[in-house]
């Protein structure tokens, strides 16, 4: 598996080395040792996700604060998706700064994303399937969002109108957020 570091500290992209021929492809999507090794510490994950939705639709941007903070190990099974993570860890030499990248059931990458990020994506295809691994469980009154359109953030979403929960319609302007990271 190939492990590459993007300009936020701790969120790493991983691409699974895939084996194929004319019967289709193989690939190993998760080693917890070799995944242990990539982030350097040990890890346990207790509950999947995965959410099913059109193109058009945008999720995010989430977080969970402490103590019910969440890493995920993020992944496309069906279609695409443009995955954005928001460093919010206000001691972070990268708090504030974005990352965004295409992942889709077509190449394969996943991105792992420690606690103290927020995390959306915004679906590039309909009947996206988006799959997430969690390090703790989903804790409703943990749960935090910043505004996805936020000026400040300034992330092209790679879509015109999109789709979305009146929850995300409301979230914190990114400026009006204070982190418990």
């Amino acid at each position: 598996m190939k492990i590459e570091k993007t300009n936020i500290e701790g969120v790493l992209v991983l691409t699974p080395n895939i084996f194929g021929d004319d019967r289709g492809y193989f690939f190993e999507a998760f080693n917890q040792a070799s995944f242990e090794k990539a982030i350097g510490h040990s890890i346990n994950f207790v509950q999947d996700n995965q959410s099913k939705s059109q193109k058009g639709v945008l999720r995010g941007l989430h977080f969970q604060n402490p103590p019910f903070e969440q890493g995920k190990l993020v992944r496309v099974l069906s279609g695409s998706v443009l995955d954005v993570a928001v460093d919010i860890r206000k001691d972070s030499p990268t708090y504030g700064q974005t990352f965004s990248l295409e992942i889709s059931s077509e190449n394969q990458k996943m991105i792992w994303l420690p606690p103290g990020i927020a995390h959306g994506f915004a679906a590039l295809e309909d009947d996206s399937i988006f799959f997430y691994k969690c390090t703790n469980y989903y804790n409703k009154a943990s749960e935090g969002s910043i505004l996805w359109n936020d000026k400040d953030l300034a992330i092209d979403w790679k879509i015109k109108k999109p789709l979305l929960s009146e929850k995300d319609e409301l979230a914190t302007p990114f400026n009006d957020f204070k982190s418990k990271f």
